[in-house]
């Protein structure tokens, strides 16, 4: 049952109890119930129903070359359960989503399918997502299923977004290889954390705070041809569904010595 039509059947039990004799303690107790159900309810996000697959000539975890630019670490962050998307990759925005999917066939398939990180854009046969084949087999309830998983090649799915999580990482800069000091610099964001997009980023040098907005020039790779000299922070814009935006900034600054391929440790984490 829909969840809006039980809260609606709850709303009119409450309302009919009300009105018969009832201690103000029961009624209370009543009450509360109903709000947390509410709660519970109401963040309670529909599955939508779509089509998976699975890199086909790949390696079991995802692909170091995916569109969102991450290289290597595409291919292993969640321990390899990650995808390619259609729609979902949103010209880069979806770079580091993770989604809850899971295969509908109840011979095969768990309830609780596997949880995936967003590295790539593509798609195949109509499906929302291409999944590595150790994603793809995970969705399955024994190691015998996931064969028989992964010979149908493309399956009935649902989905939601769910948050990301990584309890003993912060979110990370990395330097891309491409990039040039003082004459150019490119980057991504590694372990985009919670439930939320990275809609803007800027450039800021420490000394008088002076900032300036970045291009995201492909997947999730973000330049600027001319950055400031010396130490450099680097503020992020986390927006969520609803249109909540949040400037977050971190507690370590890139330093002024920073050097293509490196990383660098912001310092923070967001739920």
């Amino acid at each position: 049952m829909h969840y809006q039509l039980v809260l609606i059947l709850l709303l009119v039990l409450f309302l009919m109890l009300f009105n018969f004799q009832m201690a103000p303690q029961v009624r209370a107790i009543f009450f509360t119930s109903f709000i947390f159900i509410q709660v519970y309810l109401g963040n309670a996000q529909t599955f939508i129903h779509s089509k998976a697959a699975y890199y086909p000539n790949s390696e079991e975890k995802g692909t170091d070359t995916g569109a969102c630019g991450f290289g290597t670490f595409g291919a292993t962050i969640n321990g390899g359960d990650v995808s390619a998307a259609s729609d979902l990759y949103r010209d880069g925005l979806g770079c580091g989503a993770c989604y809850q999917v899971r295969c509908t066939n109840s011979n095969y398939c768990s309830d609780n399918g596997v949880t995936i990180v967003i590295t790539d854009h593509g798609a195949s046969g109509g499906t929302d997502f291409i999944l590595s084949q150790r994603a793809f087999g995970r969705m399955a309830q024994t190691k015998d299923a996931a064969a028989s998983l992964l010979s149908l090649g493309n399956v009935d799915i649902e989905y939601r977004r769910v948050s990301c999580s990584y309890p003993s990482k912060n979110i990370t800069i990395k330097i891309d290889e491409s990039s040039d000091n003082p004459y150019y610099l490119a980057f991504v964001i590694w372990y985009q954390q919670g439930k939320t997009d990275i809609t803007a980023v800027q450039l800021c040098e420490t000394q008088n705070f002076v900032c300036k907005l970045l291009d995201r020039t492909r997947g999730a790779v973000w330049t600027s041809s001319s950055p400031p000299r010396g130490p450099l922070q680097i503020r992020m814009l986390l927006s969520t569904d609803d249109g909540d935006e949040t400037w977050i900034v971190p507690v370590n600054n890139i330093p002024e010595n920073w050097k293509a391929g490196e990383t660098y440790d912001s310092g923070i984490q967001v739920d």
